[in-house]
């Protein structure tokens, strides 16, 4: 008996591979939200993207490097110059290459923005990804949302009323976010072998 081969299905949720070659500050920078986070470095670097990808500060920032127009959703419209030079890494920048996933959706959202850009996807993963780590809403947002979802209501109340407490008495103009604030904390105990909840923890329980 004859066995049919079966159409194999895409999988909605697969992934692609971009593996975007990136500065070595940027690469540590990333790896320095990973060991915050205890969150892979592949995962940092699709999470920021993504949010890069679709936020409007970001892609505001990215327009100044379109050479062809970029929609960026069904209603606002970027218009590319032709003039303009391709977008290029600096020569002598020391590089090291990272590898993330897409899920088809966001890979598909990641080639619309390198043919705008003029360039590989890979490379238009690369200046996003770039764009995206220096906007500090997105790297505060990513970094606070992992602390809620690990500590328990009761520290995480006393992390915001000592953050409250510094605010209130800050004598700068610039109010520390939370992210931030986590992120000086980790610092403080970043020689411990502790996760980063378990050093929030010691810290707020000595301090508390």
């Amino acid at each position: 008996m004859k066995v049919q081969e079966r159409e194999r299905k895409e999988r909605s949720d697969k992934k692609r591979d971009v593996k975007p070659t990136i500065p070595n500050q940027l690469y540590e920078c990333i790896s320095r939200i990973s060991y915050v986070t205890s969150t892979p470095i592949k995962d940092v670097g699709e999470v920021i993207c993504k949010k890069g990808l679709y936020s409007t500060v970001v892609t505001e920032n990215l327009s100044q490097h379109f050479i062809r127009d970029y929609w960026a959703n069904s209603n606002v419209l970027y218009a590319g110059d032709n003039n303009r030079e391709r977008y290029t890494l600096p020569k002598g920048v020391q590089k090291r290459r990272i590898t993330m996933r897409f899920l088809q959706k966001d890979h598909d959202k990641l080639v619309r923005l390198s043919y705008s850009l003029d360039s590989t996807t890979s490379a238009a993963t690369a200046l996003l990804l770039d764009a995206s780590i220096t906007n500090t809403d997105i790297v505060n947002a990513y970094i606070s949302n992992h602390v809620k979802k690990e500590l328990d209501s009761k520290r995480l109340k006393q992390l915001r009323e000592i953050l409250a407490f510094i605010n209130k008495n800050n004598p700068y103009q610039e109010n520390i976010t939370l992210g931030a604030f986590i992120s000086m904390l980790v610092d403080e105990v970043k020689e411990n072998a502790f996760t980063m909840t378990e050093s929030i923890k010691r810290w707020l329980d000595k301090n508390s």
